[in-house]
Protein backbone atom coordinates (compact mmCIF):
# COMPACT_ATOMS: atom_id res chain seq x y z
CA UNK A 1 0.00 0.00 0.00
CA UNK A 2 2.54 2.26 0.49
CA UNK A 3 4.01 1.71 -2.43
CA UNK A 4 1.43 3.50 -3.99
CA UNK A 5 1.74 6.58 -1.92
CA UNK A 6 5.64 6.73 -3.56
CA UNK A 7 4.22 6.25 -7.12
CA UNK A 8 1.68 8.85 -6.84
CA UNK A 9 4.12 11.25 -5.01
CA UNK A 10 6.86 10.41 -7.60
CA UNK A 11 4.16 11.16 -10.59
CA UNK A 12 2.89 14.55 -9.06
CA UNK A 13 6.09 15.91 -8.22
CA UNK A 14 6.26 15.39 -11.75
CA UNK A 15 2.86 16.64 -13.19
CA UNK A 16 4.06 19.62 -10.91
CA UNK A 17 6.90 20.48 -13.42
CA UNK A 18 9.55 19.51 -11.03
CA UNK A 19 12.81 17.22 -13.39
CA UNK A 20 13.51 13.98 -12.58
CA UNK A 21 16.70 14.84 -11.06
CA UNK A 22 14.87 17.15 -8.77
CA UNK A 23 11.96 13.53 -7.88
CA UNK A 24 14.92 11.45 -7.44
CA UNK A 25 16.63 14.01 -4.70
CA UNK A 26 12.99 14.39 -2.94
CA UNK A 27 13.14 10.71 -3.12
CA UNK A 28 16.12 10.16 -1.37
CA UNK A 29 16.29 12.97 0.93
CA UNK A 30 12.57 11.51 2.38
CA UNK A 31 14.29 8.19 2.68
CA UNK A 32 16.95 9.15 4.58
CA UNK A 33 14.65 11.13 7.15
CA UNK A 34 12.16 8.10 7.49
CA UNK A 35 15.34 6.02 8.14
CA UNK A 36 16.92 7.98 10.84
CA UNK A 37 13.60 8.87 12.13
CA UNK A 38 12.89 5.00 12.57
CA UNK A 39 16.10 4.84 14.45
CA UNK A 40 14.95 7.25 16.51
CA UNK A 41 12.22 5.90 17.16
CA UNK A 42 13.58 2.41 17.96
CA UNK A 43 16.56 3.69 19.95
CA UNK A 44 13.52 5.58 22.42
CA UNK A 45 11.58 2.60 22.78
CA UNK A 46 14.57 0.53 23.15
CA UNK A 47 16.08 2.52 25.95
CA UNK A 48 14.91 1.31 29.28
CA UNK A 49 15.83 -2.32 28.00
CA UNK A 50 19.63 -0.79 27.41
CA UNK A 51 19.57 0.78 31.05
CA UNK A 52 18.37 -2.37 32.60
CA UNK A 53 21.39 -4.44 31.14
CA UNK A 54 24.06 -2.01 32.20
CA UNK A 55 22.33 -1.76 35.54
CA UNK A 56 22.69 -5.54 35.69
CA UNK A 57 26.29 -5.77 34.16
CA UNK A 58 27.57 -3.02 37.09
CA UNK A 59 26.00 -4.85 39.38
CA UNK A 60 26.99 -8.63 38.51
CA UNK A 61 30.65 -7.01 38.24
CA UNK A 62 30.41 -5.61 41.61
CA UNK A 63 29.78 -8.41 43.05
CA UNK A 64 31.81 -10.87 40.98
CA UNK A 65 35.56 -9.41 41.32
CA UNK A 66 37.60 -10.24 44.57
CA UNK A 67 36.80 -6.76 45.82
CA UNK A 68 33.16 -7.47 44.94
CA UNK A 69 32.84 -10.84 47.39
CA UNK A 70 34.19 -8.77 50.15
CA UNK A 71 31.03 -6.05 49.34
CA UNK A 72 28.37 -8.63 49.45
CA UNK A 73 29.71 -10.65 52.59
CA UNK A 74 29.52 -6.96 54.12
CA UNK A 75 25.94 -6.75 52.52
CA UNK A 76 24.44 -9.85 53.77
CA UNK A 77 26.00 -9.21 57.18
CA UNK A 78 24.52 -6.00 57.34
CA UNK A 79 21.31 -7.66 56.45
CA UNK A 80 21.51 -9.90 58.89
CA UNK A 81 22.26 -7.64 61.60
CA UNK A 82 19.08 -5.87 60.68
CA UNK A 83 16.99 -9.17 60.55
CA UNK A 84 18.32 -9.84 64.42
CA UNK A 85 17.88 -6.43 65.64
CA UNK A 86 14.34 -6.46 63.81
CA UNK A 87 14.02 -3.81 61.77
CA UNK A 88 10.52 -3.75 61.41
Amino acid sequence: MEILFVIGFFLMLLFTGVSLLGVIAAMVVATALMFFGGLLAIVIKVLPWLVLAVVAVWLYRAFTTPSGEAKLRRLKRKISDLDRRDWR
